[in-house]
C-alpha cells in the first residue's frame, strides 16, 4: 500500500503578513517561494479601493525651454525609457549616505548600474539599457514602484 500523502498546511499568519505587507507598500500583488511552498497574494481590482498614487519626485535636466516637457507629457513610447522590471522599493544608491549612482544630466553606458530595487529583501541591479544622458528622474528614494513604472529616462 502506497504512503499517504500529507495535506500541506496552510501558514495562515504568514500569508495574513504578506497581505498587510501588501498594504503597507501599496503594491498589486507579492509572492513567495521557497523549496515547493509557493503563495501569492494578490489584490482583486473590483473588489479593491484606489491605491494612492505614490510619492513621485520628477526632475528635468537644464535644457531649452522649449524642449522641456510638460510634466503630463507621456513618454511611454521614448525608447530611453526606463521601467521598473519588477514591484519593490527602489535605492538611488549602494547604501544610506553614498553618491547616488546616477544624477539629472550623467552620463551613462550600457549596463551602468543607475538605481537598486529591493524585492524579497533581495537588492537587484537596474542597469542602463542604452547609452545616453540622464533627461528626467521619475522616483524618489525608497519609494515603492510597480511593475513597468517610470524610472528614468535616458536621451
Amino acid at each position: 500500500m502506497p504512503p499517504a500523502k500529507q495535506k500541506p498546511v496552510l501558514e495562515t499568519d504568514f500569508v495574513r503578513a504578506l497581505g498587510e505587507l501588501l498594504n503597507d507598500l501599496s503594491l498589486a500583488e507579492i509572492a513567495y517561494e521557497k523549496g515547493d511552498f509557493r503563495v501569492r497574494v494578490t489584490r482583486q481590482q473590483a473588489a479593491m479601493a484606489p491605491l494612492a498614487a505614490p510619492a513621485v519626485t520628477v526632475t528635468e535636466a537644464a535644457r531649452p525651454a522649449a524642449a522641456v516637457g510638460a510634466p503630463s507629457e507621456d513618454y511611454g513610447s521614448h525608447p530611453g525609457l526606463l521601467t521598473a522590471p519588477m514591484v519593490g522599493v527602489v535605492y538611488t544608491s549602494a547604501e544610506p549616505g553614498s553618491p547616488a549612482y546616477v544624477s539629472l544630466g550623467d552620463t551613462v553606458a550600457v549596463g551602468d548600474t543607475v538605481l537598486l530595487i529591493e524585492a524579497m529583501k533581495v537588492f537587484n541591479p537596474i542597469k542602463a539599457h542604452r547609452a545616453g544622458r540622464i533627461s528626467r528622474v521619475f522616483i524618489s528614494n525608497g519609494v515603492p514602484v510597480e511593475y513597468g513604472e517610470p524610472l528614468l529616462l535616458i536621451d
